[in-house]
């Protein structure tokens, strides 16, 4: 077997196992690299290679690692790590033309498991990648003296016929429900937003760009400082974290409706929690999700894909107008023994006969005219956190104001709670749609007033307004802690990553997003909305028949097209077969003539020629016309005599 071949093996196997070594373990991904760079040294050095003992007890010792380590010889992982360990240890027993295809559809395999892991459109491209790697290898295998440039056309053009089949295939078969491959790794790789909120939890948050959403609008989208979407409410404090607390359950929400709504669609990034995000306040959805008393959007499972969905909201509302006894004074518990200068700040403005709405605006004021600073890094609170926050650093992020206003107003007999999620949004000018990061996790309070239910009042805004109208980069004056793409990058690259975020986008929409329901509507554009399920399969089966039966016809037609070079080849075949000397199926034009000049040493140096010659102008470069002429007499002149005492080997 040729050092190319083999050198391309390696490549091959080399690419398709790389993308997991970020998920198996570390010893696994060593013994693996240890097998290739012992291969490529075995393949420069010409060593023989290891005996078939050795190999065996290299691949018993690495089934007892895999024991050990996974505890179970089943299982995605476990699977994934012995097709690995099998590849890189055929590498090393490789010496006959059946080890290497066995090696390509091994190879194949394991390319396949890529999608186990992550289905973003970096990974379809770097697949499509090593695919035409392995064919390029494939065809390598069947035409050993070809040159590299024929290889890759050859590649290339298989791999453009098998793209019509491919579509017919992918848009009429029918869809299965779930992701055909699992649950990918990305699916829990982020958590994002949590149910909790302490000093520094939203700020962490702030330093990541990856994307927590993205949002389709039906019609104008609202403005920036319109954009809360509503996450986990947050009810009961323990003087440092905020947690929701008992829930009521059974409690239907209710609001007054006082504009007109918005509708418009989410694209969720897996996140593993239960809730989905919605414009304050949600109204509809169009997925199997409750909306609770706290109008937070609940799944009765958690996001582990993801996951798109219609919704309505209401921007201008009235909510809980008629809210229970027993939630307001829910909404007035304070742990007792704490932050006692903000509870007396409090008792200070309610002893003024001041109303509410006043104690609201006298506190959003303090805010404002008491030198607060919106920072990322601020100092750490002690136990009295609040009164630290409030009286001596007076700098904090969102978490910090949202928590010391919602003290205050409960302080103040004022029933009050924060609820967190996500503000605004980046819009994207070449997708038209808004990308919601994690940077942009927020945090707010609300306040109970008569007649008027549940209000949002964001005191951020006192501090900041910048951080609502513009986005968080506005707000600091120090982008250093920022991650890059949520400070200021170049113009250029922020233009570049918004269009890889558009491919992306519609790679998920399109792609990974095409379920029954995509399905249909796509039908339905050309007039195909009325099919049954049934009449769906027969038509994909319909399909794939008319489209094998036009490669096959296109196969045989091409076959009837053949050059003048391959057809006095092919003749020279027939003529060497009337002689006792058949081709066999599985054998190339070297091979070919390698077994009849060890059968016929009588014909070898015109075999040699003639097969040199036919590569070198069926495989290499344009050849030019005397060279063709030259080959087609040489081969009408080649009359093999029949020889009965000959066998073949």
């Amino acid at each position: 077997m040729k050092n190319s071949l083999i050198y391309g093996l390696l490549l091959c196997t080399l690419m398709v196992i790389v993308p997991h070594a970020s998920h198996l373990p570390l010893w696994v991904c060593a013994l693996c690299a240890m097998l290739l760079v012992w291969r490529t040294y075995l393949t420069q050095s010409g060593a023989p290679l290891p005996p078939r003992w050795l190999l065996t007890c290299i691949t018993v010792a690495a089934m007892g690692g895999i024991a050990i380590d996974f505890h179970t010889l089943f299982g995605r992982e476990v699977g994934v790590t012995l097709l690995m360990l099998l590849a890189t240890l055929k590498l090393m027993e490789l010496r006959t033309r059946r080890d290497a295809m066995a090696l390509i559809f091994l190879s194949c395999f394991i390319l396949t498991t890529h999608f186990f892991y992550s289905q973003s459109l970096i990974t379809g491209l770097y697949m499509l990648a090593c695919l035409l790697v392995l064919t390029v290898t494939w065809v390598h295998l069947q035409a050993p003296g070809s040159a590299f440039r024929p290889r890759l056309k050859i590649a290339a053009s298989l791999l453009l016929q098998a793209v019509p089949l491919t579509l017919i295939l992918f848009v009429l078969f029918p869809r299965v429900p779930g992701p055909l491959w699992g649950l990918p790794q990305d699916a829990f790789s982020r958590s994002g937003l949590d149910d909790t909120m302490s000093p520094g939890s939203l700020g962490r948050l702030a330093l990541s760009d990856a994307v927590a959403f993205r949002v389709t609008y039906a019609g104008a989208a609202p403005r920036r400082e319109q954009m809360y979407w509503r996450g986990p409410v947050l009810w009961q404090f323990d003087g440092h974290t905020w947690t929701p607390g008992r829930t009521l359950n059974g409690v239907a929400p209710d609001f007054t409706q006082t504009s007109q709504a918005i509708r418009y669609s989410v694209t969720l990034e897996p996140n593993n929690k239960n809730w989905l995000f919605a414009l304050d306040v949600p109204d509809k959805l169009s997925v199997p999700a409750r909306i609770n008393a706290d109008f937070q959007v609940l799944s009765p499972t958690p996001v582990t894909a993801r996951l798109r969905y219609e919704a309505q909201s209401q921007l201008s509302y009235r909510a809980n107008m008629q809210e229970s006894a027993k939630q307001l004074q829910r909404a007035r518990q304070l742990p007792p023994g704490l932050n006692p200068q903000a509870l007396n700040l409090a008792k200070y403005w309610r002893a003024g006969g001041t109303s509410d709405a006043q104690i609201i605006r006298r506190a959003l004021g303090y805010f404002n005219q008491q030198n607060f600073h919106y920072t990322l890094d601020p100092n750490p609170l002690g136990i009295n956190g609040i009164d630290d926050f409030l009286f001596t650093t007076r700098e904090g992020f969102c978490e910090h104001y949202a928590s010391a206003f919602v003290y205050l107003m409960r302080a103040a007999d004022i029933p009050a709670r924060v609820v967190t999620g996500y503000q605004g949004g980046e819009y994207n000018a070449f997708g038209n749609y808004y990308i919601v990061r994690q940077s942009d996790a927020h945090a707010w309070a609300e306040v109970w007033l008569p007649e008027q239910g549940w209000l949002r009042i964001d005191p951020t805004a006192a501090i900041a307004p910048e951080r609502v109208e513009h986005g968080l980069s506005a707000a600091l004056t120090d982008n250093s802690a920022l991650s890059f793409m949520s400070g200021n990058p170049p113009l250029w690259l922020h233009e570049l990553q918004l269009n890889w975020d558009t491919l992306s986008y519609q790679w998920n929409q399109w792609v990974i997003g095409y379920n029954n329901e995509r399905q249909f509507a796509f039908l339905s554009r050309y007039g195909i909305d009325s099919l049954s399920a049934q009449a769906i399969d027969m038509l994909a089966a319909l399909a794939t028949l008319i489209a094998l039966i036009a490669l096959t016809m296109l196969r045989h037609l091409l076959k009837r097209e053949q050059d003048k070079t391959q057809s006095a080849w092919l003749k020279l075949c027939r003529r060497l077969a009337k002689a006792g000397l058949p081709k066999l199926p599985h054998e190339g034009p070297r091979d070919y003539a390698n077994r009849i000049c060890a059968v016929r040493p009588d014909l070898s140096d015109a075999m040699n020629e003639l097969s040199t010659r036919y590569l070198a102008l069926r495989y290499g470069e344009i050849p030019e016309k005397d060279a063709q002429s030259e080959f087609i007499l040489q081969a009408a002149k080649f009359r093999p005599t029949r020889v009965k005492s000959v066998a073949m080997l």
